[in-house]
């Protein structure tokens, strides 16, 4: 990275202000050495980030003191040698105008660390939503190393709890949901303690006794032993019509039960609809229960069980709306859940659910839940309200778009394949926005652009889309066969000429700002290839709007004098 791009980039993002990975530091006093190491370990025990020195809390460069202006080594060393354990952060001068500003990298911590002198931060949010560092408590450090897949909480047993806390009857329903989802058949004729073992329910003692986990409560545990023991666990179940609250239910129940409670109360109200296609009547449901059952089931196994709070599923006129504490695992964000590694938050419990049958086994839960709503007509999950506290999804309601689904079953029974996950994103896209390029698709599916480019592709064999423009500046639309099958052609002509017009327009605009445009030019402009490109220019030179001069590689085209 040059200097004047260093210097360009550290500018953009001061400008933007202290963040939960940016802090600024001033030097001025000079900064004290406690204050520096404390302020990086508050950030390498949240997500890492950059620590400005130099800068005021403003974002007024004013510069470092002379006492740290010798070299980056010294930063480098000084930390390294007051954290335990020694934390390794990157650190380079950059030169502003103003003054040297240390720019420190500070890595996300391995291993919960400290200052030399035991003190033991980390970042978070005030009552204000400013990032602040503030102390790190004991009772945190089993949510942090969970977070970071370093310790399983549903898989500690738990002090105090005898095998007597455990349901029998809870121990019944794990066999029946394994049988009618079939789970793993070979837990089904286990008896009640060779099934604790198996999936981990219980651990034995040294004294042979067999203590519950965690799990093993949230699963199978007497009731009032989950209201003693695990406080924190709860789930809300409500069903809104506009501000009225139709039902609202709050459960301390094993989690099979809860489960089952809830499947049943969403499948009274998830109405069908019938659709035609071809000579078939299919039913359309408003919900996919899979996606429905894998957004409560990634709820209850991924929820943080040491933090207060329900799980809250709500059913609403606009959509399905499901949270549960405890934010994103790190690794996974808004950004990248759908292509995310699965990282459970709670290891034990989330395979308990999966050998039961109640989740995906591969770990496609997200996927389901994507497939599950564009193929019921319905847009993609939206999990933005996200936050560090706690996980949102929002399952998006209102009607069906049955035009969509009839498409889609007909181009699957047509080709004799089901769509992929990337290729029904992609498609309800353009049924929506009309037009893509390879760089949205690439955001869209959340993966590469060579990937998102092979789906473009494979669609365009399908004969379900088109391409426009040359490699670069590529645009994809619907095809013809699709806006024929779907009845809508004269949308498709509409576009079609709407983009011929557009495009003629930009030319003439081009031509009356710079007084003349080439061929070239005009693939750039337009986005179109050589072909496309001579094509318009014709067409304008036939309407008598521009003239065209020159030739052969000289050629270029100016506005018609009665123009």
């Amino acid at each position: 990275m040059g200097a004047s791009q260093s210097l360009r980039e550290l500018r953009d993002r001061i400008r933007g202000g202290e963040s939960f990975t940016l802090e600024f530091k001033s030097d001025r006093g000079p900064l004290s050495d406690d204050e520096l190491v404390e302020t990086v370990v508050c950030l390498a025990n949240a997500k890492g980030g950059l620590l400005l020195v130099g800068v005021e809390d403003d974002g007024t460069v004013t510069g470092l003191h002379e006492r740290h202006r010798t070299s980056a080594e010294q930063f480098t060393s000084l930390i390294a040698a007051r954290t335990a354990p020694p934390l390794l952060v990157q650190v380079r001068f950059v030169q502003f105008p103003e003054g040297l500003v240390a720019a420190i990298e500070v890595p996300p911590a391995p291993a919960l660390t400290a200052t030399s002198k035991g003190k033991l931060l980390v970042r978070d949010y005030d009552a204000t939503g400013k990032p602040v560092c503030r102390p790190f408590y004991p009772y945190e450090f089993t949510t942090w190393y969970a977070d970071r897949g370093q310790q399983d909480y549903t898989a500690q047993p738990v002090k105090g709890a005898a095998w007597s806390d455990l349901d029998p009857l809870e121990f019944e329903r794990v066999r029946r949901l394994i049988q009618e989802y079939r789970g793993d058949a070979s837990l089904a004729d286990l008896d009640d303690e060779r099934l604790a073992l198996a999936l981990r329910l219980a651990v034995r003692s040294e004294r042979g006794d067999l203590i519950p986990t965690v799990a093993g409560l949230l699963v199978v545990g007497r009731e009032e032993t989950l209201r003693n023991v695990l406080p924190a666990h709860e789930v809300a179940f409500q069903v809104l019509e506009g501000s009225e609250v139709r039902v609202n239910e709050f459960y301390r129940w094993p989690l099979m039960r809860i489960f089952e409670r809830i499947m049943e109360a969403f499948a009274v109200r998830n109405e069908e609809r019938e659709l035609t296609v071809g000579l078939f009547r299919v039913g359309i449901p408003s919900y996919d229960p899979r996606a429905f059952r894998e957004a409560v089931n990634n709820a209850l196994t991924h929820r943080d069980y040491t933090r207060l709070g329900a799980v809250h599923i709500q059913l609403r006129s606009e959509g399905i709306l499901v949270t549960n504490p405890g934010g994103f695992v790190q690794g996974v964000t808004v950004s990248n859940i759908l292509v995310a590694g699965p990282r459970p938050r709670n290891p034990c419990l989330a395979d308990i659910f999966k050998r039961v049958g109640l989740v995906e086994r591969t770990g496609r839960g997200v996927s389901i839940i994507y497939e599950g709503l564009l193929r019921t007509g319905r847009l993609p999950p939206d999990y933005s309200r996200t936050t560090d506290a706690a996980v949102t999804v929002i399952l998006p309601g209102g009607p069906s778009d049955l035009d969509f689904v009839s498409l889609i079953i007909q181009e699957e029974n047509r080709h004799q394949r089901p769509f992929s996950v990337e290729e029904l994103l992609v498609l309800n896209y353009l049924w929506r926005e009309r037009e893509i390029d390879v760089a949205e698709a690439s955001h869209l599916i959340q993966k590469e652009e060579p990937v998102a480019r092979r789906v473009l592709e494979r669609l365009i064999e399908s004969g379900l889309v088109e391409g426009r423009g040359r490699t670069r500046s590529r645009r994809y639309h619907l095809s013809l066969s699709v806006y024929r099958e779907s009845g809508r052609r004269a949308e498709y002509v509409r576009r079609r000429a709407f983009d011929r017009l557009q495009m003629e327009q930009m030319i003439l605009d081009y031509v009356r700002s710079y007084g003349r445009i080439t061929r070239r030019e005009t693939m750039e402009l337009c986005r179109v290839n050589a072909r496309q490109a001579q094509y318009l220019l014709q067409q304008l030179v036939r309407a008598g709007k521009i003239v065209q001069s020159g030739r052969g590689r000289n050629t270029f085209y100016i506005a018609h004098l009665e123009n």
